[in-house]
């Protein structure tokens, strides 16, 4: 499709500011030109650049991934989380009376089976076609390479483990995920370089996943303004309203009027909304990977490990794992032994690469910041002190998944249009 096909002509509709050139960002500059829009898009940083949240995630177009990371009986494992600082989940003391109201809406959001239904359900919404969104977003945008849909892979090293993920298995049932069961024989034929103690595979062959997500969100960032979006390389840092009314965007470099705005500016989200009107309790989950360049065994299939909490799989740049859930806020350093952890783990999964270390030179490692908001499900509405405003960030482990739906819906509001799916379940208004 090109450019001249995918997009109205421009100045045709309502100005309106895109803040964020990230993946919802992006995809949602593109869909209000589709719109007929005239889209000013406001990112400080180059797009899909090494600060941005999408450039270093695991690449997962994970349609199944619809449970929260909370579920009940999650508040039992909150001392373990304050006592091991490198765990799978960690909580950075200094940061813990910042981040305590956020951790308790956490626990209470996944307290009981119905309430991670509920949250199953809606994001279901935001999931279920993702992959084939983004395969025609990426063929639009000219990168259909670094999209692929063959499926994405749970490890398990027995039964017994799987049956202890019952519930979020069964909670995905629910929701129309399907699935089949690798027996041992199976597992080994087809993923001949992981290591033997893994013994049952799930396979979920309606996701898909990423090659190259900096690339892809910097490829799209580059089609909205091929399709006639202006980009302005500076920092939002508030709004003009006058009687509800959206009259400017405020940033570093002065005002830019216009009659409606999208805030997409991921885990920095949160002062733009409460000038909006709208506060809400978004924290960073920082999380890290490891890339092995020149790796010469990995999955063949992108996989997930149950006992290590990581995703492997292929990226352009080599093989990469990523994951770890640190609670630490946006301006402490990194630790990086969390990505060394990460490395670890990758070794133990396929043991060739601990029998023939790679060149430390090779081994690159990396943090970002997850936006996310306590009940695991993102803000997708108009902001309290503006309907001119739409909010659409706090996907947390989801949002390149969940942003080619979600700037749909983002471009809808903007156009004053109806949303294709209910967005009562993600209204900002919820947390009060």
């Amino acid at each position: 499709m090109t450019v001249a096909r995918s997009f109205s002509a421009r100045g045709t509709g309502r100005h309106a500011v895109v803040i964020g050139a990230g993946a919802v960002g992006s995809a949602t500059a593109i869909e209000a030109l589709r719109a007929g829009l005239r889209v000013t898009v406001v990112e400080p940083g180059e797009p899909g650049g090494p600060q941005a949240t999408s450039y270093g995630n695991a690449g997962w177009l994970s349609s199944h991934s619809v449970v929260p990371p909370a579920l009940p009986g999650a508040w039992r494992k909150v001392p373990g989380w304050l006592a091991d600082p490198l765990g799978p989940l960690a909580l950075r003391w200094r940061h813990l009376p910042r981040a305590l109201p956020w951790l308790l809406r956490y626990l209470a959001s996944g307290w009981t089976e119905a309430r991670v239904q509920r949250t199953a359900d809606a994001l279901r919404t935001l999931l279920a076609d993702a992959p084939a969104l983004h395969a025609r977003l990426a063929a639009e945008a000219g990168v259909p390479q670094l999209i692929e849909r063959r499926g994405l892979l749970h490890a398990y090293r027995s039964r017994e483990e799987f049956e202890g993920d019952a519930l979020g298995w069964r909670v995905r049932r629910r929701t129309g995920v399907q699935w089949e069961e690798w027996t041992e024989p199976q597992l080994r034929q087809r993923e001949p370089d992981l290591d033997a103690r893994y013994t049952l595979g799930i396979f979920v062959a309606e996701a898909g996943h990423c090659r190259n997500p900096g690339a892809y969100v910097a490829a799209l960032a580059q089609h909205a303004c091929n399709g006639g979006a202006e980009r302005v390389a500076t920092r939002a840092t508030g709004f003009r309203i006058e009687g509800g009314r959206l009259r400017a965007v405020q940033t570093e470099a002065g005002e830019i009027a216009c009659d409606a705005a999208a805030i997409c500016a991921g885990a920095r989200s949160g002062p733009l909304a409460a000038a909006a009107g709208s506060a809400v309790p978004l924290e960073s989950e920082r999380g890290y990977h490891v890339v092995i360049e020149g790796a010469a065994v990995g999955p063949r299939t992108p996989t997930m490990v149950a006992d290590g909490k990581l995703i492997a799989h292929w990226m352009d740049g080599g093989l990469r794992a990523a994951g770890q859930v640190e609670i630490g806020g946006l301006e402490a350093a990194p630790d990086w032994r969390r990505s060394e952890i990460l490395h670890r783990h990758l070794q133990s999964m396929f043991p060739a690469l601990a029998d023939r270390p790679a060149d430390p030179a090779a081994v690159k490692h990396w943090l970002g910041h997850r936006p996310s908001l306590p009940d695991g499900l993102p803000c997708i509405g108009t902001a309290a002190g503006s309907e001119d405003i739409v909010l659409a960030f706090g996907h947390g482990h989801v949002g390149l998944c969940g942003s080619a739906r979600t700037g749909r819906l983002a471009a809808q509001l903007l156009a004053g249009a109806t949303p294709e799916v209910a967005l009562a379940p993600f209204d900002p208004g919820r947390f009060g």
